[in-house]
């Protein structure tokens, strides 16, 4: 369990923190002609389904298919020409995996990428395509994190994570910076939340931008760590969480992103995976626009009633859109 116990209170009074709005806006320059900027759309089914004036940020239709292109970019182009020359490490179950590959080809810099046994393999074959050297492991045997970290030593590589980074947080929130000055005078902001680099680098972007947006997190209810990390002030644990959002299987916040979430989050609430297939079969049905099931978790969250968002200007994330059809279809059609 790890021990770390935060005030919101004095958290959000504090002055330090490891990403500023700055960040976020240095981020986009660089990004700027590189990662695609997803145009919000409108349903007006999607309307109708949450009595609301729904806005859809589309990271489906972001290179390799996820938000999570944004972080890796930025991250990596960051380094040092030793440590581009030496190589990049991560741990991801597919998106940030396949981020961190097809970055390492456009920069020339040789990727790393530990991977659970059963990610998906739609997401393991889009991260070999990239060229990546991928190293699997028994996810109920092994940590990911103190794998990662021993090879990375081993072989002298920088290990770039898949939320827990100021400049990873800082693509991500590019994410938010789009939509918030493309879309004037949102209401609400709801953001998918796993290990928090989304959540935390778009709520950064929305306090500036539009500090009177409110700003949701969305959790799948087994995954339930941000959420009760949140209410609670000291970092929450789960372990492999039994949820369709893969993307959201992760342990705990970060060091990075709990305080900030902590500091510019207003409300975190969680969803069951009934609640995703709901939220995808509508995005699917009606809106045409094909996600995962951790993609679908923001507008699951709005369509839950759980905050009183009728009549309201909405922006909704939808994190990506890596999806195995095969499995996709079974959810759809149970």
């Amino acid at each position: 369990m790890i021990d770390q116990t935060l005030e919101r209170s004095s958290n959000t009074d504090s002055p330090i923190a490891p990403v500023v709005f700055d960040d976020v806006a240095s981020a986009s320059h660089l990004l700027s002609g590189i990662a695609h900027a997803t145009e919000a759309i409108r349903s007006t089914s999607i309307d109708s389904a949450c009595d609301a004036r729904v806005f859809l940020k589309p990271e489906n239709f972001q290179r390799t298919g996820a938000f999570k292109f944004r972080g890796a970019y930025n991250a990596m182009s960051r380094l040092t020409d030793a440590e581009k020359k030496a190589g990049v490490l991560t741990y991801s179950s597919g998106n940030h995996a396949q981020a961190i590959a097809l970055t390492g080809r456009l920069l020339s810099i040789h990727t790393t990428i530990v991977m659970p046994e059963d990610a998906p393999k739609v997401k393991l074959a889009a991260t070999k395509a990239y060229g990546a050297e991928i190293i699997t492991y028994n996810k109920h045997l092994v940590s990911r994190e103190e794998l990662a970290g021993q090879i990375a030593a081993e072989r002298n590589l920088t290990l770039i994570p898949p939320y827990d980074h100021p400049h990873v947080v800082a693509g991500q929130g590019t994410t938010g910076l789009e939509l918030l000055t493309s879309v004037e005078s949102l209401d609400f902001l709801f953001v998918p939340c796993g290990g928090g680099g989304l959540l935390s680098g778009c709520a950064i972007a929305a306090k500036k931008l539009q500090p009177g947006c409110t700003v949701v997190g969305v959790e799948p209810k087994a995954g339930d760590d941000a959420t009760r990390s949140f209410y609670s002030g000291t970092l929450q644990t789960v372990h492999n969480p039994d949820t369709i959002a893969d993307g959201a299987r992760t342990p705990y916040l970060g060091k990075i992103t709990f305080p900030l979430i902590l500091r510019h989050v207003d409300h975190m609430i969680t969803v069951d995976d009934a609640a995703i297939v709901e939220a995808m079969k509508l995005l699917w049905n009606r809106a045409k626009v094909i996600v995962e099931p951790t993609g679908a978790l923001a507008l699951a969250g709005v369509m839950s009633n759980q905050l009183d968002t009728k009549g309201a200007r909405v922006g909704v994330v939808l994190s990506g859109g890596n999806v195995d059809l095969g499995a996709a279809l079974a959810l759809l059609n149970d």
